[in-house]
């Protein structure tokens, strides 16, 4: 049988993975990469947490909206980078250093 604990301890590591992505890499796809494992952590501690509420299933729910605006926020991620590619044709975030034209 699958308990609680087993499920956290997969989102620990998920999340853990997803924050060594974040801090390491040097590259903005990657780090857009990384933002996403730390929210499909916190997305299966909703659905977890929501296997345990027979009556209002919030936990699905709430998944289901950190899913969609997990999307939105990759796709205005992209765009963004998009961008800064096309104006400064690297996307390294350490060597973008003005903001202005």
């Amino acid at each position: 049988m699958i308990t609680l604990t087993h499920f956290l301890v997969v989102s620990a590591c998920i999340f853990s993975i997803g924050l060594y992505t974040v801090l390491a890499k040097r590259n903005a796809i990657m780090i857009l990469v990384g933002i996403e494992l730390m929210i499909n952590a916190a997305i299966l501690n909703f659905v977890a947490f929501g296997r345990y509420d027979k009556i209002n299933y919030s936990g699905q729910v709430f998944a289901l909206f950190a899913i969609v605006l997990a999307a939105a926020s990759v796709a205005v991620g992209l765009a963004i980078i998009l961008n800064v590619y096309r104006h400064y044709k690297t996307i390294n975030p350490d060597q973008i250093t003005d903001l202005r034209d």
